[in-house]
């Protein structure tokens, strides 16, 4: 399932590519069967790009799966099984394999799922970015991420203005999360190879700059508010995590630019795909804790995935790492060393985001 998101603000609009089908003409997403041995979330990435000519991270975490009946040309019409992977799009391509035999049109997600004949792939769809939570919870102001209104109960508001601020964390929490995101799509498009790959390693060091001025401005306002939405711990817990994340991505591009790395592993791109899809959920997550109560069941939803994805990675990680063990070991032992190397970063910046699911998870226990 092709995506992308519309400005850089935290509740930046997503949006939904869909292709048109090449005999009925409706609307559907890129798919088709995998070649033997090549891996499902592969074979959906060249899928989308020979049908609809994009180009980006693919998570190997499948988003979920859905089943419509497809008629044959030899008259049967048979149930088929679709897994959809998330298509993180960072290339549009001008000219591709299938142009003159199908329309391609980016959906918000709401007119994505109307478009679609597939119950079970509309719901897919919706659940990919729940609009009805990202309406409830839109605001403007500082970083793209400033609200308006504190997401609290009534009887808790009126407690809440007889006492001293109670900081601006919510926002702080969503600017850091911008960066987070940003960071990872800069990662994967590094790992994505090309020319642009000293821009590429600024950015994510620029982002994790940011990232530090954020951290540093929510643990001085932990020590001058009196009042916080959550428990202090919970607080510096939750933004430490976010901040390891990012830490772990520069840690990762400063590896690639001191040792040159130019060529990356199936893996090392399947893990940073997880990454991209786990910032995209955490961004999606930072908004809901303005009201727990009302989002607790969203917010398991998305954690329970990033737990999931952690899990998927760590086999990804395993796999990756024996490979160029047996690839290299013997011959080539600098370059199993500085593979090694990356592959631990990248698996540290999947564990970061793990732990932030866990302490959401946590809040979501004390205050939902």
């Amino acid at each position: 399932m092709p995506y992308r998101t519309e400005g850089t603000a935290i509740d930046a609009p997503v949006r939904i590519l869909l292709v048109t089908s090449r005999e009925t003409r409706r609307w559907v997403i890129p798919k088709g069967n995998a070649a033997p041995g090549v891996a499902l979330h592969n074979a959906a990435a060249l899928e989308a790009e020979e049908e609809a000519g994009v180009c980006g991270a693919v998570c190997p975490t499948p988003l979920g799966s859905y089943r419509y009946r497809k008629r044959r040309g030899n008259g049967a019409s048979l149930m088929i099984d679709v897994e959809v992977f998330p298509l993180a799009v960072s290339q549009e391509l001008d000219h591709w394999k299938e142009q003159d035999q199908r329309e391609r049109r980016w959906f918000t997600l709401a007119d994505a799922a109307d478009a679609v004949e597939e119950s079970d792939l509309r719901d897919l769809i919706r659940s990919f970015g729940a609009s009805e939570f990202k309406a409830a919870t839109r605001r403007t102001g500082m970083l793209g991420a400033v609200a308006n209104t504190s997401g609290v109960g009534s009887m808790f508001a009126w407690f809440q203005r007889l006492l001293p601020k109670t900081g601006n964390f919510f926002e702080l929490f969503e600017a850091h999360a911008v960066t987070v995101v940003a960071a990872a799509d800069a990662l994967a498009r590094l790992l994505q190879g090309g020319p642009a790959a000293r821009d590429h390693i600024r950015e994510v060091i620029e982002r994790e700059h940011d990232a530090d001025n954020i951290i540093r401005e929510v643990l001085q306002t932990v020590r001058k508010t009196f009042l916080t939405p959550f428990d202090r711990g919970a607080i510096t817990s939750l933004i430490g995590a976010m901040d390891d994340a990012v830490d772990e991505m520069q840690a990762a591009v400063n590896a690639i630019d001191l040792y040159e790395v130019t060529e990356f592993d199936q893996e090392m791109r399947d893990m940073t795909a997880i990454i991209v899809d786990g910032a995209r959920l955490t961004a999606e997550a930072m908004p809901l804790l303005r009201d727990v109560a009302r989002n607790g069941v969203r917010l398991h939803e998305l954690t329970e995935r990033l737990v999931r994805m952690e899990g998927h990675a760590d086999d990804i990680h395993a796999a990756g790492v024996k490979r160029a063990f047996k690839e290299y070991g013997a011959t080539d032992t600098l370059r199993f060393i500085v593979s090694r190397e990356i592959y631990k970063h990248l698996e540290r910046i999947v564990d970061a985001l793990e732990d932030v699911a866990n302490e959401i998870d946590g809040i979501v226990i004390d205050h939902a």
